[in-house]
């Protein structure tokens, strides 16, 4: 079987490239776990309507056309607001939708006219599918909610956190870290972005209101060019507003991905209160480094972090302050929830998703 994959979203000149760290992570993951899980089928990769470098591309593979004779593409993106699927498609073809969440809250995520034309446009190619993969048993539902999808042409298929997140022997790396981004002795984290879904306002509140100091990473946490009166934009204003003068609320942006790694590691806790999420990776990344992790039970949360995480209300201050707190300070409890996400963590696995995906492509060629 000849498959073909869209990397689009970690091509440098993309208009998904603002993605990177969700779309593009899957992508890359994607594409290197089923070349080392999967010696039955072969892959190809393209960038559609655009030539993709070679160094883009996953190690001893070149630049390369879509080939004729594909039994499968595989986009693995898809933006309801974006022209990210072509409206006509020779081959037989998978998409994975990772979340659909601004319709679950169409009040906070205002599309406009133009939205609402090339949502009709994108959803009319996504009921074109053979098969669409989704990150969560709660976005599946969203996509037979709102886009008229079939069940039954729905796959769920988990993400997992990249192998680099893991617990380490942090002494001289704590040290090296908390001097780059000047990081107090214990602190609380957040890994994301700023949309509204996020709760991000609250976050900050309920930290402030906890007396415990919040680092926050996210490349947009620090963005200063952007549209100030854009809806999409009010909880980045808020957030900057609210931690301006704070000691206490420590926005470092974009952080690597080594470098998250041990923040992961030297966090006294991990803080998601989210109203809504596809999936949450932080969360599992969190927990495959062994930090105590606080959430809400909001989206697909209790799919990923199971039990192994202290839920609060996300639209409580109060409960999402009293959560931070009483993990921050309660050294049993940081213990128990540490190991608990280790646990939680290995049930995911990018070997599983990989072998997933191929049952996916499988089932297509046997129809």
């Amino acid at each position: 079987m000849k498959i073909a994959i869209d990397t689009s979203p970690i091509e440098g000149k993309s208009s998904l490239q603002h993605r990177v760290r969700g779309t593009g992570f899957y992508t890359k993951n994607l594409i290197e776990s089923l070349q080392k899980y999967d010696s039955k089928n072969a892959y190809t990769f393209f960038n559609r309507g655009e030539t993709l470098p070679a160094a883009r591309l996953p190690a001893g593979q070149g630049r390369q056309e879509l080939p004729k004779d594909i039994g499968i593409v595989h986009y693995p993106y898809f933006e309801p607001f974006f022209l990210t699927l072509p409206v006509f498609n020779e081959n037989p073809f998978v998409v994975t939708v990772h979340d659909l969440t601004p319709f679950v809250f169409p009040q906070n995520f205002p599309i406009g006219i133009k939205g609402k034309l090339k949502w009709q446009i994108q959803k009319l190619a996504l009921k074109k599918a053979k098969r669409i993969v989704t990150d969560s048993i709660s976005s599946k539902n969203d996509i037979i909610k709102y886009a008229g999808i079939p069940e039954n042409k729905i796959d769920v298929v988990y993400l997992a956190a990249g192998d680099k997140f893991r617990k380490l022997k942090i002494e001289n790396l704590k040290l090296k870290i908390a001097r780059k981004y000047d990081l107090p002795e214990k602190f609380a984290l957040y890994v994301g972005d700023v949309t509204w879904n996020k709760n991000l306002p609250r976050l900050v509140e309920a930290s402030i209101k906890a007396d415990v100091p919040l680092v926050m990473t996210g490349k947009t946490l620090l963005s200063t060019d952007f549209d100030k009166d854009n809806p999409w934009n009010q909880d980045l204003v808020k957030v900057q507003k609210l931690s301006e003068g704070n000691k206490n609320i420590i926005r470092i942006g974009f952080v690597s991905d080594q470098d998250l790694v041990v923040l992961y590691n030297i966090a006294a806790v991990f803080v998601m209160p989210s109203i809504y999420e596809g999936f949450g990776l932080p969360v599992l990344e969190a927990m495959s480094c062994g930090c105590p992790v606080v959430t809400s039970r909001e989206g697909s949360l209790t799919e990923v972090a199971g039990d192994a995480a202290f839920y609060v209300d996300a639209y409580d201050v109060d409960s999402i302050s009293d959560g931070i707190r009483k993990v921050f300070s309660d050294t049993r409890l940081r213990k128990e929830l540490s190991e608990k996400g280790i646990v939680q963590a290995q049930k995911f696995s990018w070997k599983k998703t990989a072998r997933n995906t191929i049952d996916t492509y499988k089932y297509i060629l046997e129809r």
